[in-house]
């Protein structure tokens, strides 16, 4: 039985690699190798998130629900984390910094989250401080509802604009009929926030009536990708389902089409839509066929790496590398492979000294460090 399961699932793997893209193929090429690489953090499971305090040292979530001190080489659990509800997909996700962080000391994560009175769990928000190596002063900015016992989708990157507005993503639970289409529903979207978890005036639902009024975008399936554009604009990337991932730079109320349009199918092989493109709904920038499962993703803006600059990072899951995409005139016009077969790459952001930082699965943090020319 384990025998024909393994096989079942190679056929649909061969099946999917074998999917064409026809409209925005962009070959990949192979790894450069004009770099080496630096175990930074090691020994972690499933690092989530990542981020820098202002001397140097890096928080870091684990999905397990642990949040991480690492500091001068030594590892120190942070106290009095929210439980996170551990399941599949969900645990301890997203974490970043308030702009501010050094005038008013916020971290702000997304996490799995119980609370409610339906069984199972939804993202959540929350901001706190630190001290002693402990969580302080707790306030949940937002809760994405019904709870549900399904254990994939939670999203959930956060982002700060240069304009002080927080963003952060909530996937669409699993109810791809329901949800993302709907803005009286949480899931499928890209919401915004002000620093306090109030809402926007000028957020593009806040007269509609029913309408989740935190909401910025919609018809999204699962981004776990987020970053600041070199301009100032917002970009994520998101999970298809068999092909059709996608990268999206975000636009006020505007629907991003899932599942109405795609350009992926059931894991079945069998179709989800016959139709890639409808009035009203955004097309992706770009979009991988066969999925390569994004996760994190960050712009190059350092003066370290000159061939990369201004360009795109993100990591695959499924076939483990990091993709270098690189744009021109925000349009992708060539993809690289990098550290191909270190693992799962969770994440990837550059760090405030100007290297490039990848979280890979069960294995830790490493450093890319560019040749010297």
């Amino acid at each position: 039985m384990k025998l024909l399961s393994f096989l079942i699932l190679s056929i649909t793997f061969i099946s999917a690699c074998a999917q064409e893209t026809k409209e925005n193929d962009v070959p990949l090429e192979a790894d450069p190798k004009n770099y080496t690489t630096e175990l930074i953090v090691p020994e972690l499971q499933i690092p989530w998130g990542m981020t820098w305090l202002p001397d140097g040292s890096m928080l870091i979530t684990e999905k397990s629900g642990e949040l991480i001190h690492f500091k001068e080489g030594k590892k120190t659990s942070i106290g009095n984390v929210p439980e996170v509800y551990n399941r599949n997909q969900g645990g301890l996700l997203d974490i970043e910094l308030h702009p501010n962080y050094e005038e008013n000391g916020w971290i702000y994560i997304t996490y799995s989250s119980k609370e409610g009175t339906e069984k199972g769990g939804n993202t959540a928000l929350i901001r706190a401080k630190l001290e002693n190596d402990q969580l302080t002063n707790i306030e949940k900015l937002y809760k994405g509802t019904p709870n549900t016992t399904r254990g994939h989708h939670f999203g959930s990157r956060i982002e700060f604009d240069n304009d002080g507005y927080l963003y952060f993503c909530i996937g669409d639970r699993g109810n791809r009929d329901v949800n993302p289409q709907d803005i009286t529903k949480d899931g499928g979207k890209i919401y915004r926030l002000n620093d306090d978890g109030s809402i926007p005036k000028d957020n593009p639902f806040v007269n509609e009536k029913g309408a989740k009024k935190a909401i910025y975008s919609y018809g999204h399936r699962n981004p776990q990708g987020m970053a600041l554009h070199p301009d100032g604009t917002i970009w994520v990337h998101e999970h298809g389902p068999r092909g059709g991932d996608e990268i999206n730079p975000i636009k006020k109320g505007v629907n991003y089409g899932w599942p109405v349009i795609t350009y992926g199918i059931n894991y079945s092989g069998t179709k989800i839509t016959d139709i890639t493109k409808k009035e009203d709904m955004e097309q992706p920038l770009y979009y991988w066929v066969p999925s390569i499962a994004p996760s994190g993703m960050d712009f190059v803006t350092s003066d370290k790496y000159p061939d990369w600059k201004n360009d795109l990072l993100v990591g695959s899951l499924v076939f483990q590398y990091l993709e270098l995409v690189e744009l021109t005139n925000d349009k992708v016009t060539g993809r690289k492979k990098l550290l191909d077969d270190m693992g799962r790459v969770r994440n990837v952001r550059q760090g405030p000294d100007g290297f490039i930082y990848v979280a890979i699965e069960n294995k830790g943090i490493v450093k890319i460090i560019p040749e010297v020319k």
